[in-house]
This record gives C-alpha cells, structure tokens and sequence, in this order.
C-alpha cells in the first residue's frame, strides 16, 4: 500500500539516488511573498547538495506599497535579485492572449526539469504544469485534503485546529487538488498566531521541498491521491472577517484575535470608535459572568475582563451552556498606540461597564 511520509518523519528512505552522479536538475521557482521567499533562499543554499541549478524565479509583478505607493519587489523577487538569477513577472500565462503565449514560451526556453511553486499568486494553466518535465511541485501550507484554498494558516487557527502542517503537492488544473507527495505536521500552540504559524510553516515547507528533492523520483513514485470526500476550502480573508461578535464565545474569539494577527485584525467599537483587540489570554473555563456580552467586567493591570457568549460546559455528562470571558491583554484605540492591559489600567480610556459594540452605531 503507497503511503506518505509520516507527521514527523524528515528521513530519507532507503532508496536515495546518489544525485552527485546524475545530471543536475533544472529547476524554475514561482513564488512572491516572505513564505515563498523562505524555500527559495533554502534551495539556493543546496543546489550543490542538491545537485540542482535554480535557471529562473518568477514572480508577480512589482506592486504599489507603503505611505508612498512606490513600487516594490516581491520578497521573491529580492531574494532572485541578490543571486543573480534570472527574474521573469509574467501577468498571465493563458494562450488567449499574446503575453501568455510569450510567457510560455520564455518557460520553455529554460529547459526546466521541474518547477517548484509556494504562493505564487497566479493560475498556471495545464500547458504550464507540463512544461517542466517533472510538472510543478507545491508547497501548500496545510495537511491536505484539509484547507485547500488561499488562506489556510488563518483557517486552521479560525478553526481550532491542534495541528497543521505543509503538504508537497504534484499540481494539476484543480484548487489544491494533486497527488501528494511528502506530508509532515506541526502542533498548533496554544499562543500560535497567524504571523508566528506562517513563520514555521515558511522554515517547514522549505525543509519538506529540500527533503522531497533529495529524491524526487522516489516520492512521485510513491505519491497519493487526495481524498476529496475529506476537503474543505480555505476561503481568502476579507477586512470584514475581524469585526467581533460578542455573543460568540470567548473561545471562538479569541481564536479570531490569533487567527486574523496581524492582517486584517480583529476589532470592535467602543462609543462610535473602533478599537483593535491585539492579543488575549487563553481563555479560563471557570471564569463566569451574567453580564451582557460585549460588557467590560474589570479593567486590571494584566487583562481587561469581557464578557461574551456562551461556552459549552459538560457537566456530568450534560452540556451546560456557560457565559464565558474574555481576557484582553493588548488593544489599540483609533489614532493611538498599541498599549497593555496595565497602561490602559492606568489611563481613563476604558472603564468597567463599559459596552463594546459590534459596529460603530
């Protein structure tokens, strides 16, 4: 029976080749942000061990960004630049328009054995996938079949997984849909964020795709098919996903204050002006309230108490809905600074009974 890698198993079978004594592989990376930029500084630091040449990274076209909307490379693209290796930004590559057909062309120029794509940002078609004559392989940031789609760091936590992990995928013309080919896992922390989850998961899936090169034919060998029956999506975030409902319970929140860090960030109003809730504590089971959700119960130098929904309580064996609370322990008032629980205990901005609201009416 073929099987995948184990969670934790960064081994290498027994049926390494020796590259030393093969033809170097030719490899293209497509890739923009720091997730991607992370795999490629990796695979340039082992192309000798690897036995591979890095021919070409694409990247997505420089954008506008910062107060000055200048234009700005991508992490990838930076990463390219400081190794001399050659750049291509195609905007498309759909052989409906004349760019595409170039854009595949000059692919096909670099003679790639493979391409390796971590967060590229833009569809390759299937004329595109076959070009390198080992496909396209994907670093995914997920235990696929689960959290296929754009954001599944964010979902995982918005979910309350205990674990995720990075799956090296074979592409096809489907959403995350290929035959994986190297599967290891990682616990989410109870501390975890968005921007500290997406930091391991950029070191993890550089690993996976150096151990996955090491012997490539090996894992394509071995490949497995998604179960599809098991998928879920991993829908793109949107600035909406970040306003607080306090009627959800507190363990619900406070997975949208870690899942949504730093972007978009979860909020609230508080008289018409929106606060950002920057960080909280795990949430205590045993602290209980009868004050409407959204209320300010305490205001103290190491959490400001909120009330919100309801928590489910088992109670010999009988679920026992519960009013639960928040404990917040940074936030960031319209116009201000982030500040503490113990500055804002200090301050006269925020007061016991005090009623966060869910929009600014």
């Amino acid at each position: 029976m073929t099987t995948i890698a184990s969670a934790s198993d960064l081994s290498m079978p027994s049926t390494t080749k020796d590259c030393s004594s093969s033809k170097r592989l030719r490899v293209a990376f497509a890739g923009t942000p720091e997730f991607a930029a992370v795999s490629l500084e990796a695979l340039i630091s082992q192309q000798e061990a690897l036995n591979i040449d890095i021919v070409a990274v694409y990247t997505q076209p420089d954008r506008k960004a910062g107060r000055g909307q200048k234009l700005s490379a991508s992490a990838v693209k930076q990463v390219a630049l400081a190794h001399d290796i050659a750049v291509e930004q195609p905007l498309t590559f759909k052989k409906s328009s004349s760019e595409g057909l170039i854009a595949r062309e000059t692919l096909r120029s670099y003679q790639p054995d493979v391409m390796i794509v971590a967060a590229y940002g833009l569809i390759l078609p299937i004329g595109v996938l076959t070009t390198p004559t080992y496909g396209c392989l994907n670093i995914h940031a997920s235990l696929l079949p689960r959290w296929r789609g754009a954001a599944p760091i964010h979902r995982a936590l918005l979910a309350g997984d205990s674990e995720t992990g990075i799956t090296i995928m074979q592409m096809d013309k489907g959403l995350d849909t290929g035959d994986m080919l190297y599967k290891v896992s990682a616990p989410i922390e109870a501390d975890d964020t968005a921007a500290s989850l997406h930091d391991k998961m950029a070191e993890l899936g550089a690993t996976a795709i150096i151990t996955v090169l090491q012997d490539l034919p090996h894992y394509q060998a071995q490949a497995v098919p998604q179960d599809d029956s098991q998928a879920n999506y991993a829908e793109k975030l949107v600035k909406t996903e970040g306003e607080i409902n306090w009627t959800q319970s507190a363990t619900e929140i406070e997975r949208q204050i870690r899942g949504l860090t730093p972007w978009p960030g979860a909020y609230s109003f508080l008289a018409g002006q929106r606060v950002k809730i920057l960080a909280s504590l795990p949430v205590n089971p045993s602290q209980q309230t009868n004050q409407p959700a959204g209320t300010v119960i305490s205001v103290g130098r190491k959490a400001i108490l909120v009330a919100c929904g309801h928590d489910s309580n088992i109670d010999n064996g009988v679920e026992k809905p519960q009013a639960s609370t928040l404990a917040i322990t940074q936030l960031q008032f319209a116009g201000g600074k982030p500040m503490t629980a113990e500055q804002i205990c200090h301050g006269n901005q925020l007061n016991d009974g005090d009623q966060f609201t869910a929009d600014s009416k």
